[in-house]
């Protein structure tokens, strides 16, 4: 017999294909890339993609809150420069302030209102038998000008106080009186003429009351502190409400910004 010469069919072993090795992570090599691993793409990405540097970032945050801030603050002072042009028309268009008035003052020396052109004025209206209102607000009025007279540069700011009693608060009483206070406040008094008519400028409210066994009776007033411009026009008034502090630093302001009219 004859074996058939057939060809033979080797059959090879079947091999899996192996897997890639992977960069470690960070290096930028895509799976597959011929570059070894710890290398980074040769081709820069787009210069949106890039990230400022911290110090850079850190300065334009800066910049930007600086320029915020300041913009405020512009915004905050020039509210308060129109809320005090508007409150200087409306007590002029009130005519508040702008008459004159004749008195004495606790030496008898004559006084009006030309005397104090050029200085900052703090006027209070009362009497020298007010048992507490009228002195604790005098104090008031006094702590803001010992105040102002600690900052240098500021101009000096004269204290007044007028009577709203002329019946009993003469010459000699209003001397007595203003001397437990501030050595410059000027206590004024006059006619019960002369004394109405400075009231009334002001638009200021006295009534005396009823008088008791002994003569006495107590007067009922308005209450509040009114600022003069070196013009003599009234810029601005305070009520009980206001500290001394407040009613100093309302006055600085009105200097820093004062403008005399015309």
């Amino acid at each position: 017999m004859f074996r058939a010469l057939l060809p033979v069919r080797r059959l090879s072993r079947y091999h899996p294909p192996q897997p890639q090795p992977q960069p470690p992570p960070g290096t930028g090599a895509a799976p597959g890339s011929p570059r070894g691993p710890g290398l980074t793409p040769s081709v820069p990405g787009p210069a949106g993609n890039r990230v400022l540097p911290l110090w850079r970032r850190v300065a334009v945050v800066a910049a930007v809150s600086a320029a915020a801030g300041a913009a405020w603050l512009y915004l905050r002072q020039e509210k308060q420069r129109q809320h005090r042009l508007r409150r200087r028309s409306e007590l002029q268009a009130l005519a508040l302030g702008q008459g004159d008035f004749h008195l004495l003052d606790q030496t008898g020396r004559a006084r009006c209102k030309a005397d104090f052109r050029g200085q900052w004025v703090l006027l209070y209206f009362g009497f020298t038998h007010c048992p507490d209102v009228c002195p604790e607000e005098l104090e008031k009025l006094c702590r803001v000008v010992e105040l102002l007279e600690k900052e240098a540069g500021l101009p000096p700011v004269q204290p007044l106080f007028i009577t709203v009693d002329p019946e009993r608060d003469g010459v000699a009483a209003m001397a007595r009186y203003v001397r437990d206070f501030h050595p410059r406040l000027l206590g004024l008094t006059g006619s019960a003429e002369a004394v109405r008519a400075a009231g009334a400028a002001y638009r200021v409210y006295a009534s005396a009351g009823p008088r008791d066994e002994e003569g006495g009776y107590a007067v009922d007033h308005s209450v509040l502190i009114y600022l003069l411009g070196p013009d003599g026009l009234l810029l601005d008034y305070y009520g009980r409400s206001k500290s001394d502090l407040q009613i100093a630093r309302s006055v600085r302001r009105h200097m820093d910004t004062y403008r005399p009219l015309g």
